[in-house]
């Protein structure tokens, strides 16, 4: 089996992902395939979850890079390597140099997470903060690679990397043999690329899917006009999968593997986040839950058993608090109401305790007397509550309503 791939790369093959696998024997681990009973009575198939991060590092890059810089020759290992991220692949060359006895050096956006930046320095990389948008930090990291002489070390446009994130195809098909569907969150596709190398060579039954955030999806335009297309700006909260341009090389293979590539919401992407930490206890980064939100999106469009591959959980602890205050309110699970009231005393009492009678829990209150859309004896009280779930926002509202409350906006 052979595939087009750009200049003089060869073809990435299902020998390529063994000899890959043994090299990765003692380096990475081989991740947990945890079970989801919510997410199988959803589809109404077994769901399998492949936990990669729990992967060192928090995520499958290591795998990859291992692989590309174990594949240098000793001229190459001496002149050091060089990266460009914003996170993950950042740690896993950082991790994979060390473990090889290699300098690197990467450079990380000037407004990259600090335990990011942490963790790459921890793990023994010279990071370099250079530029906001991760394409100037990218341009850099290859000047620096021309100027040196340093090894640029791609993070999915290179048969060796998309080799090494095959592995966690054959550990699938080792772990859940009768494994009828594999989800995969998608970037620049070197992950999925190696997944379908590893996993069609040996179950070509097996349907492969992607899934992309809407607002960074370069591969179904890509894949319709039978060329890598790229996104201007790509926009989304999941900044592991927010590439603006499929890569040559896993663009081939994806195009000829793999099966569908669909898009999610960041609506979606929140509430999979929510749930992997409250239903499956795993801390999961917005990209990491992509293939959760797909099937939450349309479970029954997914023939089980299914694997849903979990690519990363390095989530930047203020991003996290965003991501699910954010996926609560799509679940449901907030409601902002702006009321007017009766400028009396105990208006505003009398107000919270018809929120208590209806079990909403009060998080915070804005009491406003100063707007000039205010008659001279109302008030505007903005609420926002804890609640149960849509049906129960309907029902807080509804009993605002009965209770003879005025709701002015509600969301």
């Amino acid at each position: 089996m052979s595939f087009t791939t750009r200049g003089t790369f060869p073809p990435v093959i299902i020998d390529d992902v063994r000899g890959a696998q043994k090299m990765l024997t003692g380096v990475a681990r081989v991740t947990a395939l945890e079970g989801s009973r919510y997410l199988s009575r959803l589809v109404s198939a077994p769901v399998h979850l492949k936990c990669e991060n729990l992967q060192r590092t928090g995520s499958f890059k290591l795998r990859g890079a291992y692989v590309r810089i174990s594949g240098l020759r000793p001229e190459e290992r001496a002149a050091g390597v060089v990266a460009a991220s914003a996170g993950n692949h950042a740690q896993g060359v950082a991790l994979a140099s060390a473990l090889l006895g290699v300098h690197s050096t990467v450079f990380m956006p000037q407004g990259a997470p600090l335990p990011k930046v942490a963790a790459t320095r921890e793990y023994g990389a010279e990071v370099r903060l250079h530029g906001q948008a991760i394409e100037e930090t990218l341009e850099a990291a290859q000047e620096y690679a021309r100027t040196t002489g340093a090894v640029f070390i791609h993070p999915f446009d290179h048969p060796d990397v998309i080799a090494g994130q095959g592995t966690v195809g054959l550990e699938i098909l080792e772990q859940c043999p009768e494994v009828r569907t594999i989800v995969v969150g998608v970037g620049g596709g070197g992950l999925i690329a190696g997944i379908a190398v590893a996993v069609k060579a040996v179950r070509p039954d097996v349907r492969i899917v992607g899934v992309q955030a809407a607002g960074s999806a370069a591969y179904p335009r890509s894949l319709a006009a039978g060329r890598p297309v790229t996104v201007e700006a790509p926009v989304t909260m999941a900044d592991g999968i927010k590439v603006g341009r499929p890569g040559d090389v896993p663009f081939a293979l994806v195009r000829d593997l793999v099966d569908e590539v669909r898009t999610v919401t960041e609506d979606e992407l929140s509430s999979a986040l929510l749930l992997c930490l409250e239903r499956a206890k795993l801390v999961v980064e917005p990209a990491g839950a992509s293939p959760v939100a797909a099937l939450l999106s349309d479970p029954d469009s997914f023939e089980g058993p299914v694997v849903a591959v979990l690519s990363g959980g390095n989530v930047d602890p203020l991003l996290l608090q965003r991501v699910l205050r954010h996926g609560m309110a799509a679940a449901g699970r907030y409601l902002s109401l702006r009321l007017r009231l009766t400028d009396r005393p105990g208006a505003l009492a009398g107000l919270l305790s018809a929120l208590s009678a209806v079990d909403a829990n009060v998080l915070d209150v804005s009491h406003v007397r100063t707007d000039p859309r205010l008659g001279l004896s109302e008030v505007e009280v903005e609420l926002r509550l804890e609640t149960k779930g849509p049906e129960h926002c309907t029902e807080v509202t509804a009993a605002l309503w009965t209770a003879g409350y005025e709701v002015v906006s509600q969301g």
